[in-house]
């Protein structure tokens, strides 16, 4: 009998536009100076597979909980277990965060933004409908997708 364990492999692109499509939360990490950890929070978001691009619905806090996002470099991740591929499935991407609200906010974002749907996830301990939210994208620099499949030990 031959043994099998898990071995990671790269995604293809449809098979990460596919997962990404299928999931919608995740953590992102924001940058913070060198001397302090990351600034990582549970997102939900949505994903356009036309533009590459993830969308985010952040709850405005005051900027000593978070600073300022507009340009911020942050990590995105996202992983779960994929019915399709059989095993488990990671994407990790990263870049600048840029809002899509404003007068300076271009037409592809916009458009981007109306093709997602992003979730309502309450972990403020308030009714969202009682707190305010900005909408960032992510159009990532490195973007990389694994999958776990089976292979001989």
């Amino acid at each position: 009998m031959v043994e099998t364990g898990p071995k990671k492999v790269q995604l293809s692109d449809s098979e990460r536009d596919a997962f990404l499509n299928s999931v919608d939360t995740g953590v992102l990490s924001l940058s913070t100076p060198s001397d302090e950890p990351p600034h990582s929070v549970p997102v939900s978001f949505g994903y356009n597979a036309a533009q590459t691009a993830f969308y985010f619905r952040i709850a405005d806090l005051p900027p000593e909980s978070k600073g300022e996002l507009d340009g911020r470099l942050v990590t995105f991740v996202t992983y779960g277990m994929d019915e399709a591929i059989g095993g488990y499935v990671s994407v990790v991407a990263q870049g600048a965060l840029e809002p899509t609200t404003g007068d300076e906010t271009d037409t592809e974002a916009l458009a981007g933004l109306e093709g997602v749907t992003i979730p309502f996830v309450d972990i403020f301990g308030e009714r969202p409908a009682d707190l305010s939210f900005s909408f960032y994208r992510l159009v990532p620099e490195t973007l990389t997708g694994r999958k776990e499949v089976a292979t001989e030990l």
